[in-house]
Protein backbone atom coordinates (compact mmCIF):
# COMPACT_ATOMS: atom_id res chain seq x y z
CA UNK A 1 0.00 0.00 0.00
CA UNK A 2 1.48 3.25 -1.13
CA UNK A 3 0.02 6.67 -1.72
CA UNK A 4 0.57 8.25 -5.44
CA UNK A 5 -0.63 11.30 -7.03
CA UNK A 6 -0.10 13.01 -10.55
CA UNK A 7 -0.85 16.79 -11.53
CA UNK A 8 -1.34 18.50 -15.09
CA UNK A 9 -1.42 22.18 -15.04
CA UNK A 10 -0.68 25.37 -16.36
CA UNK A 11 1.03 26.65 -13.10
CA UNK A 12 4.21 25.14 -10.64
CA UNK A 13 2.99 21.72 -9.25
CA UNK A 14 5.76 21.27 -6.87
CA UNK A 15 3.69 22.46 -4.02
CA UNK A 16 0.41 21.08 -4.92
CA UNK A 17 2.29 17.73 -5.19
CA UNK A 18 3.48 18.11 -1.93
CA UNK A 19 0.92 18.86 -0.37
CA UNK A 20 -0.87 15.84 -1.86
CA UNK A 21 1.45 13.54 -0.29
CA UNK A 22 0.85 15.06 3.12
CA UNK A 23 -2.92 14.16 2.75
CA UNK A 24 -1.41 10.43 1.44
CA UNK A 25 1.34 10.37 4.02
CA UNK A 26 -0.75 7.70 5.92
CA UNK A 27 -0.60 5.05 3.21
CA UNK A 28 2.83 5.19 2.99
CA UNK A 29 6.02 6.49 5.99
CA UNK A 30 8.83 4.87 4.54
CA UNK A 31 9.73 6.81 1.80
CA UNK A 32 8.45 9.83 -0.57
CA UNK A 33 9.49 11.32 -3.88
CA UNK A 34 8.32 13.91 -6.43
CA UNK A 35 8.90 14.32 -10.04
CA UNK A 36 8.04 17.41 -12.18
CA UNK A 37 8.79 17.96 -15.87
CA UNK A 38 10.07 21.13 -17.44
CA UNK A 39 9.48 20.94 -21.52
CA UNK A 40 11.42 17.58 -21.80
CA UNK A 41 13.32 17.44 -18.34
CA UNK A 42 12.62 15.38 -15.68
CA UNK A 43 13.45 17.20 -11.89
CA UNK A 44 13.58 14.23 -9.31
CA UNK A 45 13.93 14.17 -5.41
CA UNK A 46 13.31 11.14 -3.61
CA UNK A 47 14.52 9.66 0.18
CA UNK A 48 13.73 7.53 2.65
CA UNK A 49 11.72 9.36 5.60
CA UNK A 50 8.19 11.45 5.88
CA UNK A 51 7.35 13.81 3.47
CA UNK A 52 8.29 16.90 5.83
CA UNK A 53 11.77 15.93 6.74
CA UNK A 54 12.09 14.68 2.54
CA UNK A 55 11.73 18.28 1.26
CA UNK A 56 13.08 21.31 2.11
CA UNK A 57 13.06 24.42 0.82
CA UNK A 58 16.20 24.35 -1.53
CA UNK A 59 14.25 20.18 -2.57
CA UNK A 60 11.30 22.63 -3.82
CA UNK A 61 13.20 24.76 -5.37
CA UNK A 62 14.81 22.25 -7.54
CA UNK A 63 11.40 20.85 -8.90
CA UNK A 64 10.49 23.35 -11.34
CA UNK A 65 7.40 22.64 -14.17
CA UNK A 66 3.79 22.56 -14.49
CA UNK A 67 3.74 18.47 -14.83
CA UNK A 68 4.78 16.45 -11.81
CA UNK A 69 4.02 13.21 -9.92
CA UNK A 70 4.77 12.14 -6.22
CA UNK A 71 4.38 8.71 -3.96
CA UNK A 72 5.13 7.79 -0.37
CA UNK A 73 5.82 4.60 0.22
CA UNK A 74 5.27 1.76 2.34
CA UNK A 75 7.54 -1.19 1.02
CA UNK A 76 5.50 -4.44 0.11
CA UNK A 77 8.22 -5.96 -1.83
CA UNK A 78 12.31 -5.63 -2.48
CA UNK A 79 14.29 -3.58 0.35
CA UNK A 80 12.59 -1.32 2.83
CA UNK A 81 16.26 0.25 3.59
CA UNK A 82 17.56 0.56 -0.15
CA UNK A 83 17.45 4.62 -1.10
CA UNK A 84 17.29 3.39 -4.62
CA UNK A 85 14.17 1.50 -4.08
CA UNK A 86 12.16 4.62 -2.88
CA UNK A 87 10.10 6.01 -5.83
CA UNK A 88 9.66 7.31 -8.62
CA UNK A 89 11.35 5.40 -10.90
CA UNK A 90 12.59 6.35 -14.38
CA UNK A 91 13.81 4.77 -17.44
CA UNK A 92 15.45 6.76 -20.68
CA UNK A 93 13.38 4.95 -23.74
CA UNK A 94 11.57 5.18 -25.37
CA UNK A 95 10.81 9.12 -25.15
CA UNK A 96 11.93 8.95 -20.62
CA UNK A 97 9.30 7.62 -18.78
CA UNK A 98 8.92 7.97 -14.58
CA UNK A 99 6.39 6.00 -12.83
CA UNK A 100 4.58 5.52 -9.53
CA UNK A 101 2.87 2.55 -8.40
CA UNK A 102 0.98 1.90 -5.92
CA UNK A 103 -0.37 -2.38 -5.38
CA UNK A 104 1.75 -6.09 -5.98
CA UNK A 105 2.62 -7.91 -9.33
CA UNK A 106 2.56 -11.61 -8.42
CA UNK A 107 4.11 -12.27 -11.35
CA UNK A 108 7.18 -10.13 -10.56
CA UNK A 109 9.28 -13.20 -10.58
CA UNK A 110 8.39 -14.73 -14.20
CA UNK A 111 8.51 -10.96 -15.68
CA UNK A 112 11.94 -9.95 -14.35
CA UNK A 113 12.97 -12.89 -16.39
CA UNK A 114 11.25 -12.14 -19.15
CA UNK A 115 12.39 -8.51 -18.85
CA UNK A 116 16.19 -9.80 -19.38
CA UNK A 117 15.64 -12.84 -21.90
CA UNK A 118 13.10 -11.52 -24.23
CA UNK A 119 12.70 -7.75 -23.93
CA UNK A 120 16.52 -6.85 -23.23
CA UNK A 121 15.88 -4.50 -20.43
CA UNK A 122 18.09 -4.23 -17.50
CA UNK A 123 16.44 -3.62 -13.90
CA UNK A 124 18.55 -3.10 -10.91
CA UNK A 125 16.73 -3.26 -7.79
CA UNK A 126 14.77 -5.79 -6.58
CA UNK A 127 11.30 -3.85 -6.64
CA UNK A 128 8.55 -5.13 -8.62
CA UNK A 129 7.38 -0.87 -9.60
CA UNK A 130 10.95 -1.07 -11.29
CA UNK A 131 9.41 -4.04 -13.21
CA UNK A 132 6.50 -2.81 -14.33
CA UNK A 133 7.58 0.54 -15.57
CA UNK A 134 10.13 -1.54 -17.87
CA UNK A 135 7.03 -3.87 -19.11
CA UNK A 136 5.63 -0.35 -19.84
CA UNK A 137 8.06 1.14 -21.29
CA UNK A 138 9.08 -1.58 -23.20
CA UNK A 139 5.17 -1.73 -24.48
CA UNK A 140 5.08 1.88 -25.46
CA UNK A 141 8.37 1.04 -27.61
CA UNK A 142 6.29 -1.83 -29.42
CA UNK A 143 2.79 0.35 -29.83
CA UNK A 144 5.17 3.27 -31.44
CA UNK A 145 7.50 1.29 -33.26
CA UNK A 146 9.78 4.18 -33.54
CA UNK A 147 6.92 6.55 -34.50
CA UNK A 148 4.43 9.25 -32.45
CA UNK A 149 2.96 8.94 -29.19
CA UNK A 150 -0.69 9.25 -28.87
CA UNK A 151 -3.55 8.27 -26.86
CA UNK A 152 -4.41 5.25 -28.99
CA UNK A 153 -0.70 4.11 -28.97
CA UNK A 154 -0.58 4.34 -25.60
CA UNK A 155 -4.32 2.31 -24.71
CA UNK A 156 -2.48 -0.30 -27.12
CA UNK A 157 0.57 -0.47 -24.52
CA UNK A 158 -1.49 -0.58 -21.83
CA UNK A 159 -3.57 -2.99 -23.06
CA UNK A 160 -0.40 -5.25 -23.55
CA UNK A 161 0.58 -4.56 -20.47
CA UNK A 162 -2.25 -5.80 -18.63
CA UNK A 163 -2.07 -8.93 -20.42
CA UNK A 164 1.35 -9.31 -19.10
CA UNK A 165 0.87 -8.68 -15.37
CA UNK A 166 -0.83 -10.31 -12.59
CA UNK A 167 -1.80 -8.71 -9.22
CA UNK A 168 -2.67 -5.51 -7.51
CA UNK A 169 -1.16 -1.94 -9.63
CA UNK A 170 -2.79 1.46 -9.66
CA UNK A 171 0.18 3.97 -11.45
CA UNK A 172 0.54 7.03 -12.71
CA UNK A 173 3.29 7.60 -15.46
CA UNK A 174 4.91 11.20 -16.96
CA UNK A 175 6.27 10.58 -20.26
CA UNK A 176 8.65 13.48 -21.19
CA UNK A 177 7.60 15.98 -23.76
CA UNK A 178 3.52 14.19 -23.84
CA UNK A 179 1.84 14.31 -20.73
CA UNK A 180 0.82 11.55 -17.59
CA UNK A 181 -0.91 8.26 -18.25
CA UNK A 182 -2.87 6.52 -15.58
CA UNK A 183 -3.75 3.09 -15.11
CA UNK A 184 -5.61 0.63 -12.80
CA UNK A 185 -5.05 -2.87 -12.31
CA UNK A 186 -8.23 -4.66 -14.44
CA UNK A 187 -9.45 -5.97 -10.39
CA UNK A 188 -9.51 -2.37 -9.35
CA UNK A 189 -7.96 -4.05 -6.06
CA UNK A 190 -6.14 -0.42 -5.68
CA UNK A 191 -8.04 2.71 -5.37
CA UNK A 192 -7.24 5.56 -7.90
CA UNK A 193 -9.36 9.03 -8.63
CA UNK A 194 -9.45 12.14 -10.80
CA UNK A 195 -10.13 15.67 -10.11
CA UNK A 196 -9.85 19.24 -11.39
CA UNK A 197 -9.96 22.74 -9.97
CA UNK A 198 -11.22 25.78 -10.98
CA UNK A 199 -7.83 26.74 -13.48
CA UNK A 200 -8.28 23.88 -15.38
CA UNK A 201 -5.51 21.60 -13.24
CA UNK A 202 -6.20 18.20 -13.24
CA UNK A 203 -5.07 15.69 -10.88
CA UNK A 204 -5.49 12.10 -10.20
CA UNK A 205 -4.64 10.46 -6.47
CA UNK A 206 -5.11 7.14 -4.62
CA UNK A 207 -7.77 9.10 -2.97
CA UNK A 208 -10.50 11.10 -2.74
CA UNK A 209 -8.93 13.15 0.36
CA UNK A 210 -5.69 14.34 -1.70
CA UNK A 211 -8.15 16.30 -4.26
CA UNK A 212 -10.73 17.86 -2.40
CA UNK A 213 -7.85 18.53 0.45
CA UNK A 214 -5.44 20.51 -1.87
CA UNK A 215 -8.79 22.36 -4.28
CA UNK A 216 -9.93 20.37 -6.46
CA UNK A 217 -13.26 18.62 -7.08
CA UNK A 218 -13.53 14.93 -7.43
CA UNK A 219 -14.71 13.74 -10.46
CA UNK A 220 -14.66 9.77 -10.90
CA UNK A 221 -12.63 7.06 -9.86
CA UNK A 222 -10.94 5.36 -12.91
CA UNK A 223 -12.23 2.18 -13.21
CA UNK A 224 -10.65 -1.11 -13.14
CA UNK A 225 -8.59 -1.68 -16.19
CA UNK A 226 -9.02 1.66 -17.54
CA UNK A 227 -6.75 4.08 -18.66
CA UNK A 228 -6.42 7.97 -18.58
CA UNK A 229 -4.29 9.98 -20.51
CA UNK A 230 -3.69 13.44 -19.98
CA UNK A 231 -1.98 15.54 -22.84
CA UNK A 232 0.38 18.48 -21.87
CA UNK A 233 -1.93 21.16 -22.64
CA UNK A 234 -4.66 19.50 -19.46
CA UNK A 235 -6.68 17.85 -22.22
CA UNK A 236 -8.08 14.31 -21.14
CA UNK A 237 -8.45 11.13 -23.11
CA UNK A 238 -9.59 8.05 -21.65
CA UNK A 239 -10.34 4.82 -22.88
CA UNK A 240 -11.23 0.76 -21.18
CA UNK A 241 -8.14 -1.17 -22.20
CA UNK A 242 -8.69 -4.65 -19.64
CA UNK A 243 -10.43 -7.59 -22.07
CA UNK A 244 -12.94 -8.25 -18.45
CA UNK A 245 -12.60 -5.71 -16.11
CA UNK A 246 -14.36 -6.52 -12.66
CA UNK A 247 -14.63 -4.34 -9.53
CA UNK A 248 -13.52 -6.05 -6.44
CA UNK A 249 -11.73 -3.33 -4.79
CA UNK A 250 -9.40 -4.11 -1.53
CA UNK A 251 -12.16 -4.87 1.25
CA UNK A 252 -8.76 -3.48 4.03
CA UNK A 253 -8.99 -0.34 2.50
CA UNK A 254 -12.74 0.31 3.87
CA UNK A 255 -11.81 -1.51 7.40
CA UNK A 256 -8.24 0.52 8.24
CA UNK A 257 -6.02 1.79 5.34
CA UNK A 258 -7.80 4.41 3.82
CA UNK A 259 -8.73 8.01 5.50
CA UNK A 260 -12.06 8.26 6.98
CA UNK A 261 -12.69 11.33 5.08
CA UNK A 262 -11.94 9.30 1.47
CA UNK A 263 -14.87 8.13 -0.62
CA UNK A 264 -13.24 4.89 -2.81
CA UNK A 265 -15.43 3.69 -5.21
CA UNK A 266 -18.53 5.41 -4.50
CA UNK A 267 -18.03 3.90 -0.65
CA UNK A 268 -17.64 6.39 2.15
CA UNK A 269 -15.29 4.87 4.06
CA UNK A 270 -16.72 6.40 7.10
CA UNK A 271 -19.81 4.88 6.39
CA UNK A 272 -18.41 2.26 5.62
CA UNK A 273 -16.69 1.92 9.44
CA UNK A 274 -20.40 2.85 10.91
CA UNK A 275 -21.68 0.30 8.91
CA UNK A 276 -19.42 -2.89 10.46
CA UNK A 277 -19.55 -1.16 13.75
CA UNK A 278 -23.59 -2.01 13.11
CA UNK A 279 -23.23 -6.01 12.57
CA UNK A 280 -20.22 -5.58 14.76
CA UNK A 281 -23.27 -5.09 17.66
CA UNK A 282 -25.43 -8.44 16.78
CA UNK A 283 -21.95 -10.37 17.37
CA UNK A 284 -21.45 -8.79 21.08
CA UNK A 285 -24.90 -9.43 22.18
CA UNK A 286 -24.37 -12.59 20.97
CA UNK A 287 -21.30 -13.19 23.08
CA UNK A 288 -21.93 -10.56 25.90
CA UNK A 289 -24.42 -9.09 27.32
CA UNK A 290 -24.91 -5.56 27.23
CA UNK A 291 -25.62 -5.32 30.93
CA UNK A 292 -22.56 -6.93 31.61
CA UNK A 293 -20.32 -3.82 29.71
CA UNK A 294 -19.88 -0.82 31.73
CA UNK A 295 -18.15 1.33 28.80
CA UNK A 296 -16.64 0.60 25.03
CA UNK A 297 -13.54 2.31 23.99
CA UNK A 298 -11.74 2.05 20.95
CA UNK A 299 -8.12 1.76 20.13
CA UNK A 300 -7.30 4.35 17.65
CA UNK A 301 -7.84 5.75 15.34
CA UNK A 302 -9.34 3.64 12.79
CA UNK A 303 -11.64 1.62 15.28
CA UNK A 304 -13.47 5.07 16.26
CA UNK A 305 -16.35 4.80 13.97
CA UNK A 306 -17.32 1.38 14.58
CA UNK A 307 -16.89 1.64 18.29
CA UNK A 308 -19.48 4.71 18.17
CA UNK A 309 -22.28 2.77 16.44
CA UNK A 310 -21.77 -0.35 18.70
CA UNK A 311 -21.96 1.87 21.55
CA UNK A 312 -25.24 3.58 20.21
CA UNK A 313 -26.74 0.83 19.31
CA UNK A 314 -26.06 -1.12 22.48
CA UNK A 315 -27.01 1.96 24.65
CA UNK A 316 -23.67 1.71 26.41
CA UNK A 317 -21.35 4.83 27.32
CA UNK A 318 -18.13 5.62 24.74
CA UNK A 319 -15.47 6.85 26.40
CA UNK A 320 -12.31 7.94 24.88
CA UNK A 321 -9.33 5.26 27.16
CA UNK A 322 -6.54 5.99 25.48
CA UNK A 323 -4.12 9.17 24.01
CA UNK A 324 -2.57 8.90 21.31
CA UNK A 325 1.16 10.34 21.01
CA UNK A 326 1.98 11.42 17.40
CA UNK A 327 5.20 12.29 18.34
CA UNK A 328 6.99 9.62 19.19
CA UNK A 329 10.55 8.64 18.22
CA UNK A 330 12.39 5.87 16.59
CA UNK A 331 13.58 3.48 19.27
CA UNK A 332 16.78 2.10 18.42
CA UNK A 333 18.87 -1.68 19.02
CA UNK A 334 15.88 -2.94 19.89
CA UNK A 335 15.65 -5.91 17.54
CA UNK A 336 11.98 -8.14 16.96
CA UNK A 337 9.53 -8.54 19.48
CA UNK A 338 10.61 -6.09 22.20
CA UNK A 339 10.19 -2.96 19.47
CA UNK A 340 6.76 -4.00 19.16
CA UNK A 341 5.73 -3.86 22.52
CA UNK A 342 7.84 -0.82 23.69
CA UNK A 343 6.43 1.12 20.98
CA UNK A 344 3.11 -0.04 22.19
CA UNK A 345 3.27 1.58 25.50
CA UNK A 346 5.27 4.75 23.98
CA UNK A 347 2.40 5.52 21.84
CA UNK A 348 -0.46 4.87 24.08
CA UNK A 349 -1.33 6.06 27.52
CA UNK A 350 -4.73 5.25 29.49
CA UNK A 351 -6.91 7.23 31.14
CA UNK A 352 -6.97 5.58 34.23
CA UNK A 353 -10.30 6.80 35.60
CA UNK A 354 -12.01 5.34 32.26
CA UNK A 355 -10.91 1.78 33.09
CA UNK A 356 -10.89 1.62 37.01
CA UNK A 357 -13.12 -0.75 38.46
CA UNK A 358 -15.60 -1.20 35.18
CA UNK A 359 -16.09 -4.16 32.54
CA UNK A 360 -14.69 -2.41 29.66
CA UNK A 361 -15.51 -3.81 25.83
CA UNK A 362 -12.35 -2.69 23.44
CA UNK A 363 -13.13 -2.01 20.11
CA UNK A 364 -10.17 -2.87 17.49
CA UNK A 365 -10.49 -2.22 13.34
CA UNK A 366 -8.71 -5.53 13.19
CA UNK A 367 -6.34 -7.84 14.68
CA UNK A 368 -2.96 -9.24 12.74
CA UNK A 369 -0.31 -10.39 14.99
CA UNK A 370 -1.98 -10.32 18.26
CA UNK A 371 0.91 -8.96 19.77
CA UNK A 372 -0.13 -5.21 20.03
CA UNK A 373 -3.36 -6.60 21.15
CA UNK A 374 -2.01 -8.68 24.17
CA UNK A 375 -0.32 -5.68 24.87
CA UNK A 376 -2.95 -2.72 25.10
CA UNK A 377 -5.41 -5.69 27.23
CA UNK A 378 -2.45 -5.68 29.83
CA UNK A 379 -2.82 -2.17 29.28
CA UNK A 380 -6.09 -1.96 30.00
CA UNK A 381 -5.65 -4.82 33.38
CA UNK A 382 -2.98 -2.77 34.75
CA UNK A 383 -5.13 0.64 34.81
CA UNK A 384 -7.61 -1.38 36.94
CA UNK A 385 -10.11 -2.84 34.44
CA UNK A 386 -12.72 -5.12 35.97
CA UNK A 387 -12.75 -7.75 32.93
CA UNK A 388 -11.30 -6.61 29.28
CA UNK A 389 -13.73 -7.56 26.54
CA UNK A 390 -11.97 -6.53 23.04
CA UNK A 391 -14.35 -6.67 19.43
CA UNK A 392 -12.80 -6.61 16.25
CA UNK A 393 -14.66 -4.79 13.54
CA UNK A 394 -13.32 -7.24 11.27
CA UNK A 395 -13.18 -11.16 10.73
CA UNK A 396 -10.21 -12.99 12.04
CA UNK A 397 -6.74 -12.15 9.39
CA UNK A 398 -6.04 -15.71 8.15
CA UNK A 399 -4.22 -15.54 4.94
CA UNK A 400 -1.55 -13.54 3.96
CA UNK A 401 -2.33 -10.34 1.36
CA UNK A 402 -0.25 -10.36 -1.78
CA UNK A 403 -1.97 -7.04 -3.15
CA UNK A 404 0.01 -4.58 -1.70
CA UNK A 405 -0.33 -4.81 2.14
CA UNK A 406 2.57 -6.13 4.15
CA UNK A 407 0.29 -9.03 5.87
CA UNK A 408 2.83 -11.21 7.72
CA UNK A 409 3.17 -14.64 6.77
CA UNK A 410 0.77 -17.30 7.72
CA UNK A 411 2.22 -18.10 10.94
CA UNK A 412 2.94 -15.01 12.04
CA UNK A 413 -1.12 -14.66 11.63
CA UNK A 414 -2.73 -15.08 15.32
CA UNK A 415 -5.63 -16.31 13.95
CA UNK A 416 -4.01 -18.85 11.33
CA UNK A 417 -4.90 -22.38 12.27
CA UNK A 418 -6.57 -21.29 15.56
CA UNK A 419 -10.17 -21.11 16.91
CA UNK A 420 -11.56 -17.88 18.56
CA UNK A 421 -10.82 -19.33 22.07
CA UNK A 422 -7.40 -20.19 21.79
CA UNK A 423 -6.92 -16.72 20.21
CA UNK A 424 -8.90 -15.34 23.35
CA UNK A 425 -6.13 -17.26 25.63
CA UNK A 426 -3.50 -15.77 23.51
CA UNK A 427 -4.80 -12.31 23.87
CA UNK A 428 -5.38 -12.56 27.20
CA UNK A 429 -8.91 -10.96 27.22
CA UNK A 430 -12.37 -12.23 28.76
CA UNK A 431 -13.93 -12.67 26.03
CA UNK A 432 -13.07 -12.19 21.71
CA UNK A 433 -15.86 -10.91 19.39
CA UNK A 434 -14.99 -11.08 15.61
CA UNK A 435 -17.25 -9.63 13.06
CA UNK A 436 -18.50 -12.11 10.71
CA UNK A 437 -16.86 -12.39 6.49
CA UNK A 438 -20.19 -11.91 4.91
CA UNK A 439 -21.44 -9.83 7.17
CA UNK A 440 -18.33 -7.43 6.55
CA UNK A 441 -19.00 -7.94 2.68
CA UNK A 442 -22.88 -7.07 3.12
CA UNK A 443 -22.06 -3.60 5.33
CA UNK A 444 -19.75 -2.17 3.44
CA UNK A 445 -21.06 -3.90 -0.31
CA UNK A 446 -24.45 -2.48 0.38
CA UNK A 447 -22.99 1.13 0.48
CA UNK A 448 -22.52 0.33 -3.70
CA UNK A 449 -24.15 -2.18 -5.44
CA UNK A 450 -22.70 -1.71 -8.74
CA UNK A 451 -19.34 -3.28 -7.19
CA UNK A 452 -18.92 -7.23 -8.50
CA UNK A 453 -17.36 -8.08 -5.32
CA UNK A 454 -14.11 -7.29 -2.71
CA UNK A 455 -10.52 -8.56 -2.23
CA UNK A 456 -11.37 -10.00 1.03
CA UNK A 457 -8.14 -12.47 0.74
CA UNK A 458 -6.57 -12.10 3.80
CA UNK A 459 -10.16 -12.80 5.47
CA UNK A 460 -11.36 -15.59 3.30
CA UNK A 461 -8.12 -16.72 1.76
CA UNK A 462 -9.99 -16.06 -2.24
CA UNK A 463 -7.44 -14.70 -4.02
CA UNK A 464 -9.15 -12.60 -6.81
CA UNK A 465 -6.65 -12.66 -9.69
CA UNK A 466 -6.91 -16.75 -9.60
CA UNK A 467 -3.61 -17.20 -9.74
CA UNK A 468 -2.22 -17.36 -6.27
CA UNK A 469 -1.21 -21.09 -4.52
CA UNK A 470 0.36 -21.97 -1.54
CA UNK A 471 3.79 -21.83 -4.10
CA UNK A 472 3.24 -18.32 -4.92
CA UNK A 473 3.18 -16.92 -1.37
CA UNK A 474 5.94 -18.90 -0.40
CA UNK A 475 7.66 -17.46 -3.31
CA UNK A 476 6.67 -13.38 -2.59
CA UNK A 477 6.97 -14.41 1.04
CA UNK A 478 10.60 -14.23 0.13
CA UNK A 479 10.41 -10.89 -1.18
CA UNK A 480 8.82 -9.27 1.44
CA UNK A 481 10.39 -6.03 3.02
CA UNK A 482 14.19 -6.62 4.70
CA UNK A 483 14.52 -5.13 8.16
CA UNK A 484 17.33 -4.98 9.33
CA UNK A 485 18.39 -6.22 13.55
CA UNK A 486 19.04 -2.49 14.73
CA UNK A 487 16.07 -1.13 12.98
CA UNK A 488 12.27 -0.59 14.46
CA UNK A 489 9.26 -2.60 12.11
CA UNK A 490 8.31 0.27 9.79
CA UNK A 491 5.13 -2.12 8.01
CA UNK A 492 2.19 -0.34 8.96
CA UNK A 493 0.79 -3.29 10.24
CA UNK A 494 3.82 -4.07 12.92
CA UNK A 495 1.05 -1.71 15.18
CA UNK A 496 -1.98 -1.24 13.65
CA UNK A 497 -3.68 2.22 14.46
CA UNK A 498 -0.98 3.47 15.67
CA UNK A 499 1.72 4.71 12.63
Amino acid sequence: MCGIVGVVSNAPVNQLLYDALLLLQHRGQDAAGIVTLLERKFFMHKAKGMVRDVFRTRNMRALPGDVGLGQVRYPTAGNAYSEEEAQPFYVNAPFGIVLVHNGNLTNAHALRAELFSTDHRHTNTESDSEVLLNVLAHEIDRATRGGALNSATLFEAVRNVHRRLRGSYAVVALIAGHGLLAFRDPYGIRPLAMGRNADGTVMVASESVALEGSGHVFERNIAPGEAVFVDLQGQVHAEQCADTPTLNPCIFEFVYLARPDSVLDGISVYQARLNLGETLAKRVVSTVPPSEIDVIIPIPESSRPSATQLAHLLGVPYREGFVKNRYVGRTFIMPGQGVRKKSVRQKLNVIGSEFKGRNVLLVDDSIVRGTTSREIVQMARDAGARKVYLASAAPPVRYPNVYGIDMPTKDELVAHDRTVEEIRELIGCDALIYQDVDAMKRAIGSLNPKLDGFDASCFDGVYVTGDIDTEAITRMNGNRPRVEETEEDSSRLALPNLS
